[in-house]
């Protein structure tokens, strides 16, 4: 099994030009993941238009994200039931989730698939989007786009300089791999993180216990642990924190609501309210999927089913209190508390 910290060191030196102030984004031009997309690559084949939507399947709850926070910042009388988003995607990630709809070639930092930007350059050909197809959501993926937190910073920068710092909402993926927000950015840029009304933060629990993290990332499954430790210390900093779960494994645990009962007891202990900013992620094949499927995977795709039957149940066994019409409007944490 490869260390995902030394792999993500190499990633890093390989995908980062912190001199220039560039780095490397992949193309998604001719990829395999182009198939998929449901409208033509954009932006010199950088970008990608989504469309979030609320709406999921039976059992599933609603995904608000990042429909609601970003509605909220730019002062929409109410959340839409889809939004549309600008996506650009770095091209490393330290981890290979099995169900992850990016091609891996695409997350290794080939220059082959891949270019070195500027946020200047990202933000320009954004603006070059025509008015009545230009997003009011940036959202910047991967990859693991904090393998390069400054990337986030670069953009908030390159937005303020285009006078776009209140017209666009900056949203951000992070999949808990690793500590480099903390390691390489300064106190006074996370605390811009923080205070920067116009940009949220997802973050992705890859799994609901070491089991299915570890069959879900092929990482070890001690880094399950690490990323609650680096979920309190993002939450600690005061960020417009969010989080996705995903609930594949190939078998179901023989408690489920008792497996499920600790995974959210680990949330209330880093929130009494974070598990109310928590959306379970329904996992679905796309084409790059499907090659890597074996019959494991297939188990797993019925699995996540039961498994979010449990989660319903414990957020409901948990719910006292006001009830919260939006997810932007869970409280979560006091104050900034630093690092």
């Amino acid at each position: 099994m490869r260390d995902p910290d030394t792999f993500a060191e190499r990633l890093r030196e390989a995908a980062i030009d912190p001199s220039r102030r560039r780095l490397l984004v992949s193309v998604l031009a001719n990829s395999d993941q182009e198939p998929d997309l449901s409208e033509a690559v954009v932006c010199e084949g950088l970008g990608r238009i989504r469309h979030f939507r609320q709406a999921t399947s039976t059992r599933w709850p609603d995904n608000p994200l990042p429909i609601a926070p970003a509605a909220q910042k730019l002062g929409l009388p109410r959340p839409p039931q889809m939004m549309p988003a600008l996506v650009y995607q770095n091209a490393v990630c330290n981890w290979r989730c099995w169900y992850c709809f990016v091609p891996f070639n695409l997350l290794a930092g080939h220059r082959d698939h891949s270019r070195w930007v500027t946020a200047e350059h990202l933000v320009a050909l954004f603006q070059q989007l025509p008015a009545n197809h230009r997003p009011a959501i940036i959202d910047l993926s991967g990859g693991q786009p904090d393998l390069v937190p400054e990337w986030t910073v670069w953009m908030l920068d390159a937005l303020n300089d285009a006078g776009l710092a209140t017209q666009v909402y900056l949203w951000s993926d992070d999949n808990l791999s690793n500590d480099y927000l903390f390691r390489y950015l300064r106190d006074e840029e996370i605390s811009r993180l923080s205070n920067t009304a116009n940009y949220g933060r997802v973050c992705c629990l890859k799994g609901f216990d070491h089991d299915s993290f570890a069959f879900n990332t092929g990482a070890p499954a001690k880094h399950f642990d690490r990323q609650f430790d680096l979920l309190r210390r993002l939450v600690r900093t005061g960020m417009d924190i969010y989080c996705y779960v995903t609930l594949t494994t190939p078998t179901p645990p023989v408690a489920p609501l008792d497996v499920m009962r600790r995974f959210v007891d680990r949330l209330q202990d880093i929130d009494e309210y974070l598990p109310w900013r928590v959306v379970p992620l329904q996992i679905t094949v796309f084409g790059p999927v499907g090659p890597r499927m074996r019959t494991p995977h297939e188990e797993a795709l019925g699995v996540q089913d039961q498994m979010v039957d449990a989660w319903n149940t414990v957020l409901a066994e948990r719910s006292h209190g006001p009830a919260y019409t939006s997810i932007v409007d869970v409280p979560l944490g006091d104050k900034p508390q630093g690092r």
